[in-house]
């Protein structure tokens, strides 16, 4: 599976006793899976976006909700904390996404995980972030990126993004398991959970290589002749004919990676740090540089319309989250009110399979 999960945008709180079995039924599926199945199929499951929405809609979470990541995720970072079970979280919502560097050194100083490890771990987190905030270009903005990972440094990363034109929330689960080893930007997603599909500049895609080339060589031609090379693709995007051969592809002037680039002093600027940067790969562009969405959509134009190398224009594939929504019910009484009986009757039952788990019954 590769992609994402589309949700509506809520807004509100989960009611404390709600929160309350959401936190203990998570605590004890939890528990369950790393006391019978070990640390990586913990991980290898949270990667999945189809049993990520199991847990969320079997805990008691909506099933369409853009809180049944932030809560969700939020309710497991709490569990991995108190119970020593070999996976850790760091990250969260807003300017918690932002914590994730010192929350790892933190960890390193406790000695829950090395310094070196922590590192690469940081650097795990800034290029996947990039990766769903830049390089996947699908119109939403991320708030909230939380990495889960194990002592010898496998890692999840799971992260939403927001598009408040169409109050919508859409997830993104990424994995060690996917990602290529030499460059994890290269198709991390590890699963998907989505409603719609977008027609997005997808630079993560692995036939977006040649292009990523193409931008990496186009950074380090300097400001002036970039200018004019922008100069070129907006006349491009109005219809004006190329001079040399035909274009590789038609423009689509509805798509958004077809607008035109606006030559501001922000991009100028970036475009002369990252020439000055000179970086010798594409992850390093990415890593090393300022070069945020707008920059990558207009070097990748450049490699389109000016070196006759287009980027991939597709999404990922997508999954219904519903299902699993039946089992104690929905916060907000979809498909039917929670039943408190019923999950206290759901948690006694998991307890006592956990508790037989332990003791090796």
């Amino acid at each position: 599976m590769s992609g994402v999960a589309d949700l509506p945008l809520h807004y509100g709180h989960v009611p404390p006793w709600i929160y309350d079995i959401m936190r203990r039924t998570a605590r004890a599926i939890v528990k369950l899976v790393v006391h019978e199945m070990g640390v990586v199929k913990l991980l290898e499951r949270l990667s999945n976006p189809l049993w990520f929405q199991a847990l969320n809609n079997a805990i008691g979470m909506d099933w369409d909700s853009s809180g049944s990541t932030t809560v969700t995720t939020a309710i497991l970072k709490e569990i991995l904390r108190e119970e020593n079970l070999g996976v850790f979280a760091v990250g969260g919502k807003g300017r918690y996404s932002k914590y994730v560097p010192n929350e790892l050194k933190e960890l390193a100083e406790l000695g829950v995980v090395g310094y070196e490890k922590a590192g690469e771990l940081a650097t795990v987190s800034k290029l996947t972030a990039k990766a769903d905030s830049t390089l996947l270009q699908d119109g939403f903005t991320l708030y909230h990126h939380v990495v889960f990972f194990d002592e010898s440094g496998r890692w999840v990363v799971i992260q939403q993004g927001m598009n408040l034109g169409e109050r919508l929330a859409r997830r993104y689960h990424l994995a060690w398991t996917k990602a290529e080893p030499l460059d994890i930007t290269i198709e991390p997603h590890s699963g998907v959970l989505c409603e719609r599909i977008t027609v997005p500049l997808n630079l993560t895609a692995r036939d977006s290589l040649k292009s990523r080339e193409v931008i990496v060589d186009v950074v380090k031609e300097g400001v002036t002749k970039i200018s004019k090379h922008i100069a070129l693709v907006n006349a491009a995007i109005k219809g004006y004919k190329p001079l040399v051969g035909n274009l590789p592809r038609p423009i689509v002037g509805d798509l958004p990676y077809y607008k035109p680039i606006k030559l501001t002093q922000n991009l100028l600027a970036v475009l002369k740090e990252a020439y000055e940067v000179n970086p010798r790969n594409f992850q390093e562009l990415i890593l090393e540089t300022r070069a945020g969405p707008e920059t990558l959509r207009a070097l990748a134009l450049i490699s389109e319309l000016i070196y006759r190398e287009p980027p991939p224009l597709r999404d990922v594939e997508v999954y219904s989250p519903f299902k699993y929504s039946f089992a104690i019910g929905g916060k907000d009484g979809i498909p039917y009110p929670i039943r408190r009986e019923l999950a206290e009757e759901v948690l006694r039952e998991l307890y006592e399979i956990v508790k037989a788990a332990e003791l090796g019954e």
